[in-house]
């Protein structure tokens, strides 16, 4: 039109060259590993940095928080409440027990900036680390501050099946597609040491939770289960299942247990006071050491470190940290 100056072809070009190495500067000043698009990680620490723009940090009057889905939300909303009264004495905040019914609940809930604080199932913790900004740093450790469990394949005391390689065209339980002991590292184990496939092998089940897959087996819903030890003898000592009925054919060696952590976006000064309400809360005579009965302590961990045999393992069965 008439009165308007055209840029030449060449400046434009040189513009939308300049933008476009501006971009790729800025997203090499961002390093992210797995994580997601929303997150980065200079440190390479392998987990989300707290945003770099104060204006992003996240400083809520109310902290949430959930612990894992493996039991009744209700039984250990009352199990994890005087350890929830002496955060609130540490932060000066309100502290709220948020139950969730499944570990897709617990992600969404933290991706979507409506849980602050939780404990993450040991094979969880890598979808949650890298899709939901989740930042581990405690769990639960003995006196010599050694933790873990086993995953067990159980079954009824009286099957016929002996070992693993029994399995063959028999129906077995998993817990969830997320869980370590309850399907990624049993579906390794079983591949790599058995040559059992499922589906191809044996009718895969989920459950949904441990307890699921206990009772399930105790009932003889199911041949067999893969479950994490703990969950198992907790069962045990509350008497919810009778340890006559159960016979283990296979213990794995010792993953990490729950991994406890914040959103990374929270505010530091925040972020400094949870961990101080974690590593200075006292077990004796708590509701916490009643039910978590060898534990008697949190203690400081690492994604990087602590949750590399679970990275190996979801590297063996092809898992990609995908995020929807």
């Amino acid at each position: 039109m008439a009165g308007q100056t055209r840029a030449p072809a060449h400046a434009l070009a040189a513009l939308i060259l300049c933008v476009a190495a501006i971009g790729s500067a800025r997203a090499q000043d961002c390093p992210r590993g797995d994580l997601d698009k929303a997150y980065c990680d200079r440190d390479g620490d392998l987990v989300a940095d707290a945003p770099a723009d104060p204006k992003q940090l996240v400083n809520p009057s109310t902290i949430i928080f959930s612990y894992t889905p493996v039991e009744d939300p209700a039984v250990y909303q009352k199990v994890w409440d005087g350890f929830l009264k002496h955060m609130e004495k540490v932060t000066g905040k309100k502290v709220v027990f948020f139950p969730v019914q499944s570990n897709a609940a617990q992600l969404e809930a933290m991706r979507s900036g409506r849980l602050h604080v939780a404990g993450v199932n040991t094979g969880g913790n890598p979808i949650a680390v890298n899709c939901a900004g989740f930042v581990p740093f405690a769990i639960m450790a003995g006196k010599d501050g050694t933790f873990g469990y086993e995953m067990e394949i159980i079954v009824p005391a009286d099957s016929a099946i002996k070992t693993p390689a029994d399995l063959k065209g028999k129906k077995v339980a998993f817990t969830s597609p997320t869980s370590n002991s309850g399907f990624k590292a049993p579906s390794a184990i079983l591949k790599s040491e058995f040559n059992l496939e499922a589906s191809r092998d044996f009718e895969p089940a989920f459950s949904g939770k441990h307890d699921n897959s206990v009772l399930g087996v105790a009932n003889k819903d199911y041949d067999a289960a893969a479950v994490a030890n703990e969950v198992m003898h907790r069962m045990f000592e509350r008497k919810v299942v009778d340890p006559a009925k159960i016979r283990t054919i296979y213990k794995s060696e010792t993953f990490p247990t729950t991994g406890y952590g914040y959103a990374h976006n929270l505010d530091p000064k925040l972020v400094e006071k949870i961990k101080e309400a974690f590593f200075t809360f006292q077990w004796e005579d708590s509701a916490l050491k009643a039910e978590f009965k060898e534990q008697d302590r949190f203690t400081p961990i690492t994604y990087k470190k602590d949750w590399s045999v679970i990275r190996k393992i979801d590297a063996a069965n092809g898992v990609k940290y995908t995020c929807k």
